[in-house]
């Protein structure tokens, strides 16, 4: 039987008729057309369904949608609020971090979520942050020089007093979720 749930995706409120089964991915997908969120494995192990809830990457595959109800959503549509481009999405873009383009929305995600607790990574650390993440396309080594890239824009547009696209939900406080594997978690 179908349940009525209230998403905030993308800084809007959504009602939902939903099976209490129904997983987050795909209820982006399927009723809220928000296909950049992708389905890779439906396994939680290659990453591509990655998304922000409250600030925080979680792989959607991993979540039903009657869990999230009143949590901040922020899919890779929602990233950048003002129509441009989000530092991250502009360095992949720049130093060309993606082939095929499957896993990068889940891959920008969380390289965002980890740049918001670490600013200034290592190319070990970005590597170990991402992880949870599969491309079958690149080996990697883009992807790495791309999330250093949006570090050094993000920190020099904080140091300069100017904003950075944040996503909905992000800040100091983050609220606990239910039980779900994080999106950088091992592979």
């Amino acid at each position: 039987m179908k349940r009525s749930v209230i998403l905030n995706v993308n800084r809007i409120a959504r009602t939902v008729e939903v099976e209490p089964r129904s997983l987050l991915v795909h209820v982006l997908r399927d009723d809220l057309n928000l296909t950049g969120t992708h389905i890779g494995c439906d396994t939680s192990q290659c990453g591509a369904c990655t998304v922000l809830i409250d600030g925080q990457a979680v792989k959607s595959c991993t979540q039903l949608a009657v869990q999230v109800e009143g949590m901040d959503i922020t899919t890779i549509e929602g990233l950048a609020p003002s129509g441009a481009l989000h530092p991250m999405q502009n360095a992949f873009w720049e130093k060309h971090g993606l082939q095929c383009g499957f896993c990068t929305p889940g891959m920008i995600m969380t390289a965002v979520d980890f740049l918001g607790s670490n600013p200034d990574p290592t190319d070990d650390e970005i590597r170990h942050a991402i992880e949870g993440n599969y491309c079958r396309c690149t080996g990697y080594q883009n992807i790495v020089l791309a999330i250093r890239t949006a570090a050094e824009v993000m920190r020099a547009q904080s140091a300069a007093g100017q904003p950075t696209s944040e996503p909905a939900g992000e800040s100091t406080q983050r609220s606990p979720l239910p039980a779900a594997e994080p999106a950088g978690a091992g592979v």
